[in-house]
């Protein structure tokens, strides 16, 4: 009997030790230092209260309510109204290309009169990787269309769980490889291109240019830039605690996962996804982060995924890479896509207008 009891310990403590190193991947704290001060300070403008009650609308009470309001598909449903009832003054043109195992998928192209189609961004939508389209993301793509001159394509990658966390990974970089031979209208030599998106898009963004720089004869992006980015999967940021009261948008999607110890948690990500909560493909800040192209992170000093942004900066940047990152006071995630309420959105788009010309790839102004 003691034997057997030894023999159980040993197998806990041995189980214990593969899900902490082999799931969890490095400890990420050393990489909370330097702290970052915040860039954009100041009471939040008058915008930000038709902000909240937006929020607290669709993303606060639904979840509180429960039932057929709550369910994946009316979250889905509430995300494409809110890009479908825009009436931007662009060209927004519908193509499909091609990705792994013969799968087709479709996405949309952002223009203006004025864009130069031989620079371009790929847009990835965030939306935690169940929802959200490149119609909920529009705000977004006009705007970078405009404050750059460059065309804009949001693929409709898949998304989970109808399918795997990998499938939508594959439309990720595929999506690249399109845009770099492809324009709005057809096959079109590319002069300039970045990689763009936000929250899961930003995991995405921040996965596309590492795999990107590593593939031998693969055009290398001229910049990139991701806005309120997941890196970590395996959820080590301090802030996903300390800002849980004050990110009203992705509360209610955290706060049932604060009640599974963290051991469940990498275990159950890892049989969801099929793939180990720390591999760099699904956590970017688990890979080597040298070489990257120039890279703009912005993130909010209120939402949960402040360190993510910071610790990934600050790892990027002991590597040599060229990656910097801006913070706001009191913004919500992934404030931009806010641009018609929020002057704060108008100045985050700014800076990546300006970021982007900095590096050659939006037009002059």
């Amino acid at each position: 009997m003691g034997f057997v009891l030894i023999g159980i310990v040993i197998a806990f403590v041995a189980i214990g030790i593969f899900v902490h190193f082999h799931l969890g991947g490095e400890d990420l704290s050393r990489w909370d230092h330097p702290p970052h001060e915040v860039n954009f300070k100041g009471p939040p403008s008058e915008g930000q209260k038709t902000v909240l009650e937006y929020l607290d609308k669709n993303f606060t009470q639904p979840a509180k309510m429960g039932g057929d309001v709550a369910t994946l598909r009316a979250k889905r449903a509430r995300f494409e109204t809110f890009g479908s009832e825009r009436d931007d003054p662009c060209d927004r043109r519908r193509a499909s290309y091609e990705s792994k195992g013969n799968i087709i998928i479709s996405g949309e192209w952002t223009s203006l009169p004025d864009t130069d189609t031989t620079r371009r961004i790929l847009y990835l939508h965030g939306g935690a990787f169940a929802v959200g389209s490149a119609i909920s993301h529009r705000a977004i793509t006009y705007n970078l269309a405009k404050r750059t001159g460059c065309a804009v394509f949001a693929p409709d990658y898949r998304l989970i769980p109808e399918n795997k966390r990998l499938d939508g990974v594959e439309d990720a970089k595929q999506a690249y490889k399109y845009i770099v031979a492809n324009g709005p209208s057809g096959p079109e030599a590319v002069q300039k291109v970045a990689v763009a998106g936000d929250s899961a898009g930003g995991n995405l963004t921040l996965m596309v240019i590492r795999w990107a720089t590593s593939m031998r004869g693969l055009r290398t992006p001229d910049a990139a830039i991701a806005l309120s980015p997941t890196v970590d999967g395996t959820m080590q940021s301090p802030s996903i605690r300390r800002n849980f009261e004050t990110d009203i948008m992705l509360k209610p999607l955290v706060a049932p996962m604060l009640k599974i110890p963290r051991f469940v948690l990498l275990v159950g990500s890892w049989i969801a996804t099929r793939i180990r909560p720390s591999h760099p493909t699904v956590s970017p800040i688990m890979g080597d982060l040298s070489g990257l192209p120039p890279t703009l992170i912005q993130a909010s000093a209120s939402e949960m995924l402040h360190d993510d942004a910071l610790r990934y900066t600050n790892k990027a940047q002991a590597a040599g890479s060229l990656v910097s990152l801006q913070t706001w006071e009191d913004m919500c995630h992934v404030w931009p896509i806010f641009a018609d309420m929020l002057p704060e959105a108008d100045d985050a788009f700014d800076e990546m207008a300006s970021f982007l010309r900095d590096y050659g790839v939006a037009l002059p102004r």
